[in-house]
């Protein structure tokens, strides 16, 4: 089991772009705190990223920035400049034209800017670890970046039948390039499960109970099936994916459940079994006390909007 694949495939990632600028300095954008993840790719020149709370970022050519929380931000190539507003972000893309703005002195830059979105986020997903600022800096095996995001611009250039799902498309795997990229570039012990993966040891684990995560796994049996004892196991489990293997597991039945709930017509004891509890009474308890809702409240919820709720997001708030 590709355990990445098998969670991006259920949180169902989508997006497209939303301004292609030109900019002559001095210059200096304002973007409004959105729902959803913002990116930018500084494609040509230089500039500084500031969030709302102060933290500051340089950016140089070729570099590629994610605001996971959708955060309120400048950017600008001049502090002094007064900022423009930005403030119709959820415009339809229709016909993109490039935006010119700013003033006549080089150096020029030019930025393409969109977004991210997720119909189905989960808690203890993938999305979740992603710091709040994410930077990518250009390497040689980095042509992709620019190939798909030209790709990107060109759909964008030209309205057409099916353009808002091929610029769908095209940002689920502008997102999973740059997730491999982040991946990549992880110390060990950073990440969570998505660093821990590559771990000889917690990484077959993981897998484990990605696979069944109905068995009654305790760490005894985990450390011996990966080639450790229960002690030492449990200790580096905890360290590289920053919570105990027993939280891990509730988290990824209770994810599990969601799915199930959300896509399938199987009842609510039935789906108990399915993710390791012996009757529905347990299982309902635990599953309001992780969601917020019951099963069958959060089964009506999301059913009944499509499985989009106002204000999903990329990541949830976690610390940086």
């Amino acid at each position: 089991m590709d355990i990445l694949a098998q969670v991006l495939d259920r949180v169902r990632l989508g997006g497209t772009i939303l301004f292609h600028f030109e900019l002559g300095h001095p210059w200096n954008l304002a973007l409004p705190a959105r729902p959803y993840a913002l990116f930018h790719y500084l494609s040509r020149g230089s500039a500084t990223l500031v969030l709302e709370q102060g933290r500051e970022l340089h950016m140089a050519e070729g570099d590629f920035v994610v605001i996971t929380r959708g955060e309120p931000h400048v950017i600008y190539s001049d502090r002094e400049t007064k900022p423009l507003p930005i403030p119709d972000l959820n415009r339809l893309p229709g016909r993109l034209g490039v935006v010119r703005h700013g003033g006549n002195a080089q150096p020029l830059s030019t930025m393409i800017c969109g977004n991210f979105t997720v119909e189905r986020p989960s808690r203890g997903s993938v999305l979740e670890l992603l710091p709040p600022l994410l930077l990518l800096k250009p390497t040689e095996d980095d042509g992709w970046l620019n190939a798909i995001l030209q790709r990107m611009v060109r759909e964008s250039a030209l309205e057409r039948p099916g353009q808002g799902v091929a610029l769908s498309r095209l940002t689920e795997v502008l997102f999973v390039e740059v997730l491999r990229s982040w991946i990549k570039s992880l110390d060990s012990g950073e990440g969570g499960w998505l660093g821990a993966m590559a771990d000889p040891h917690i990484g077959p684990a993981l897998q484990l109970i990605h696979e069944r995560p109905d068995r009654p796994w305790t760490l005894g049996e985990l450390g011996n099936r990966v080639g450790l004892g229960r002690s030492a196991f449990s200790a580096r489990f905890t360290k590289l994916v920053g919570e105990s293997m027993y939280r891990y597991l509730i988290a990824r039945r209770m994810s599990e459940a969601a799915f199930l709930l959300e896509t399938s017509d199987e009842g609510i004891a039935r789906i108990a079994t399915r993710v390791g509890y012996e009757t529905a009474a347990a299982f309902s308890k635990l599953f309001h006390r992780h969601h917020g809702l019951s099963p069958g409240r959060y089964r009506a919820v999301r059913r009944s909007d499509g499985g989009r709720r106002q204000g999903d997001v990329l990541a949830v708030e976690v610390a940086d």
